[in-house]
């Protein structure tokens, strides 16, 4: 398993537009450049471009093929790997793995109201969050976890996220088994996996690419 992330920098948006729009699709710059927001543009740039990192370094895969299943859940086309992005704030974070993976990364907003979520949660998880020392660090932790689990499920949201309770980082969607690991990127961020693979004793370590690497 592969996780890559990086931060986006303005300094570096033109730069980054110009070398990849050599590389992606028609149909992928267009949508690049639909953005309003220098910020969303370069959130969704990178998170093709740590993919590509991530299959040429680490699977020698030069060249893919995104297709979207029925449920909308992209895959690589004709290869045995499975891969998932997600950003949050300033952070883009990509996860490339063997058996299908969901990642989510998440800007902990301590100005949330974390109640207003709450029947998105079982009785069992908000009575978590409601009694932790630091009650939105739980919200959040919970919330990247079944946001994870969802993503590795593959679709979306048919599957509600009261629908399944997570407890010692394992739940059950519609009777299948997702095991579920926190990722330490960033103390202002949090990050989980979730994969029907049991990844809780696995050692996993994020790698930052700079964007001048890239």
């Amino acid at each position: 398993m592969r996780i890559l992330y990086s931060f986006i920098e303005e300094e570096k948006h033109q730069y980054l537009l110009d070398k990849y729009s050599k590389i992606f699709s028609d149909k992928f710059n267009a949508k690049i450049l639909k953005y309003r927001r220098w910020q969303d543009a370069q959130l969704s740039l990178l998170g093709r471009v740590l993919l590509k990192y991530g299959l040429n370094c680490y699977f020698d895969i030069q060249d893919f093929e995104i297709r979207n299943t029925s449920d909308h859940k992209p895959f690589l086309k004709d290869q045995n790997l499975h891969f998932n992005i997600s950003h949050s704030g300033n952070l883009v974070v990509c996860c490339i793995n063997e058996f299908p993976i969901g990642i989510d990364v998440e800007y902990i907003n301590h100005e949330i109201n974390y109640e207003e979520f709450k029947f998105q949660m079982t009785i069992h998880e908000f009575e978590r969050i409601y009694l932790s020392d630091d009650k939105i660090k739980t919200f959040f932790m919970y919330w990247t976890e079944k946001e994870a689990v969802i993503k590795a499920n593959g679709k979306g949201l048919f599957i509600p996220l009261e629908s399944f309770e997570i407890n010692q980082n394992k739940t059950f969607v519609e009777n299948e088994a997702f095991y579920l690991k926190d990722i330490f990127i960033d103390k202002e961020y949090q990050c989980c996996i979730a994969s029907p693979d049991d990844i809780r004793q696995k050692t996993i370590y994020a790698e930052q690419l700079s964007l001048n690497k890239l």
